[in-house]
């Protein structure tokens, strides 16, 4: 029997191409099918390899309506099991309007001389991710992206706004509302007026690059045998900041905010967890499996076989969180 991550549910979104194409973004794509690859990997994160329990929607699929299709899908798998871990990964342009405080996520769908009616709103995502009944839910949004800009010579360079409209990461306060209700977390790729970059490769961003390390376990600890939000949020939170700042010379903050106690969102390598004194070996086996999975293969597959179920919860200890930029609403 493989390994699984039984009650794993995802919803990946990468908008990509927009009808207005000057909007579009296709590295989001890019981040979203890596990062599916690596989940549905039963030799590394576990979750099952159906639509029952990972869903994309990317380019033409990933209109407003879709979006919200999307989540009352996550409503239904969660109905249905009262274990569900739900996680929603979000990776596009987020912009907010100044006359009046509105944060909106800009689909495949966008009308660039109507956005408050054509593209999500952060209150309408809000709205449909608290009829989500699932204990632990983490959401995800990697926005504000710098239009795949690399170099420190292109930071003032960028895609035309319409008036009043402004290129920033997912606001505080719409991040309180998001993780309102109970077992709740969400995660940001940068804060305030920061921008989420890429990668000089062009192949993804910074951020889920380093999500995607941290998903296999390069910042865990030996014996562990899933990932839990806290080893997410320390590692992130040390090597995002660092590389953006290498790579791109600029500053990339990540935020957390949880209402949660800690819990798994995935598997460690099938389960099998780290090896004892393997940290720079595990770390270069997920450098590789990244590589594999961006080009189009598959991740190394060299872990054991064990049947796993999904380990339960506990409460998280900030103090493990080093170098880690939390609300202290958390």
């Amino acid at each position: 029997m493989t390994n699984s991550f039984t009650h794993g549910y995802v919803l990946l979104i990468g908008v990509g191409e927009c009808v207005y194409s000057e909007w579009s973004l296709p590295v989001t794509v890019k981040d979203m099918q890596a990062l599916q690859s690596l989940l549905r990997d039963s030799n590394l994160c576990g979750y099952l390899q159906d639509e029952n329990h990972i869903r994309l929607l990317q380019d033409a699929d990933a209109t407003g309506s879709g979006i919200l299709q999307g989540l009352y899908w996550l409503q239904k798998q969660a109905a249905a099991d009262e274990e569900a871990t739900v996680v929603v990964y979000y990776s596009g342009h987020g912009w907010w309007e100044e006359s009046t405080g509105k944060y909106y996520l800009i689909p495949h769908d966008i009308n660039p001389f109507d956005i408050p009616n054509s593209a999500l709103s952060a209150e309408a995502f809000t709205e449909a991710l608290q009829q989500i009944p699932a204990q632990r839910l983490l959401v995800i949004i990697d926005s504000c992206h710098a239009a795949g800009m690399t170099t420190a010579k292109d930071k003032q360079a960028g895609i035309k706004l319409p008036p009043g409209l402004v290129q920033k990461s997912l606001p505080e306060k719409v991040i309180a509302q998001l993780k309102q209700g109970k077992g709740r977390a969400v995660f940001s790729s940068s804060r305030g007026e920061e921008q989420s970059w890429v990668r000089p490769d062009k192949t993804m961003s910074i951020y889920t690059y380093h999500l995607m390390e941290a998903l296999q376990g390069v910042g865990n600890h030996s014996g562990e045998t899933v990932v839990k939000l806290s080893q997410l949020m320390h590692y992130l939170g040390k090597t995002v900041p660092q590389s953006a700042q290498q790579l791109c010379q600029a500053q990339q903050t990540p935020f957390f905010d949880m209402a949660s106690e800690d819990f798994a969102v995935a598997l460690l390598r099938g389960g099998k967890g780290l090896p004892a004194d393997a940290k720079e070996a595990v770390a270069a086996e997920a450098a590789e499996n990244i590589a594999k999975v961006v080009a189009g293969g598959d991740a190394i597959t060299n872990s054991g076989n064990q049947s796993v179920t999904q380990p339960g919860s506990r409460t998280i200890n900030i103090g493990q969180a080093r170098d880690v930029q939390i609300s202290d609403r958390s």
